[in-house]
């Protein structure tokens, strides 16, 4: 069922055969200079021996084995800027972070809107040193989630683990952003997070748990739909997945919790868009999820200064 949907899609787009090669092979690549992230100094990860390293696939920067949090802000032009400030979470299943399409490429087209972003380049779980490794690495270990018996009704998804590191690395982002608040030209009262995939996991996690991060609003972008125990005062939901995406499979559960919580959710289910599309792909119904998010910001005066500014 559900699990084994999962690792078909997962193989098909991480580890295309020679059909799919000229898009989907991972090819290794030089670290880029990220020019402006600034480290968070949150600490190391316990075992790690690998260093971290960058490929690309799709066409998409990607980096795993991270070890040094950092921050990275694209801040809104001041003559358009609105003051809102949204710090953007990647994907990667906390195995690796998918940098250009989860990441700068939403910061800039948030910083095209007017508000200033924020990208979290989180640390992960260690994954092996070389990038063949890494694929045999990810293989078996979504083959041993999936080897469980017909029968067996718990809950199917992705591995999970500790993310008390990827929660003081949100942490920590949050009170960088508020420590140069006036620098960066951030209300904030309107601080809000977005996530993709397991991004939109940490945004949900931080959500849920942290006691120092006061969220304005949070969209989790294709991440898990299960059911959540609302803490009381959580912040307008905006979310957003594909019917074709392995981590919808018909639940609506995230955004019942929400809604009989009685805070504000707005919920898209595309047709199609698979998992993973960031901003967009070409001829998919959810390439317009972003001019919808805008749409919804400013609907909810989240674009707009508050009378006390």
């Amino acid at each position: 069922m559900m699990i084994r949907s999962m690792i078909a899609a997962f193989c098909t787009v991480t580890f295309a055969g020679p059909a799919l090669a000229q898009d989907g092979t991972m090819y290794p690549m030089e670290a880029p200079a990220e020019p402006g992230a600034i480290p968070l100094n949150t600490g190391g990860v316990e075992g790690q021996t690998a260093s971290e390293s960058w490929f690309r696939q799709w066409g998409d920067p990607m980096a795993r084995n991270i070890t040094a949090a950092t921050l990275t802000p694209f801040l809104a032009d001041p003559e358009t800027a609105t003051g809102a400030s949204v710090i953007v979470a990647p994907g990667g299943g906390f195995m690796w972070l998918s940098m250009g399409n989860e990441g700068w490429e939403v910061a800039e087209a948030l910083q095209d809107k007017g508000i200033n972003a924020f990208v979290l380049k989180y640390r992960l779980q260690p994954t092996a040193d070389t990038l063949d490794g890494f694929k045999e690495e990810m293989e078996r270990r979504f083959a041993e989630a999936g080897n469980r018996d017909e029968d067996d009704d718990t809950p199917a998804g992705p591995p999970r683990w500790d993310l008390s590191n990827q929660l003081e690395d949100a942490e920590a982002a949050y009170a960088m952003i508020l420590e140069n608040k006036e620098e960066w030209g951030v209300d904030p009262a309107r601080i809000g997070m977005i996530g993709f995939s397991a991004g939109a996991g940490l945004t949900m996690h931080t959500t849920l748990n942290s006691e120092t991060v006061d969220l304005a609003f949070i969209g989790p972008i294709y991440g898990g739909m299960g059911p959540v125990d609302v803490p009381e005062g959580a912040p307008p939901m905006f979310a957003a997945i594909a019917t074709d995406d392995f981590l919808f499979g018909g639940e609506f559960g995230l955004i019942q919790s929400w809604f009989d919580a009685g805070i504000p959710v707005e919920f898209h289910l595309y047709q199609n868009g698979g998992h993973g599309f960031g901003l967009g792909n070409p001829d998919r119904t959810s390439n317009k999820w972003f001019d919808a998010f805008i749409h919804w910001l400013g609907v909810n005066g989240f674009l707009e200064a508050s009378s006390e500014e």
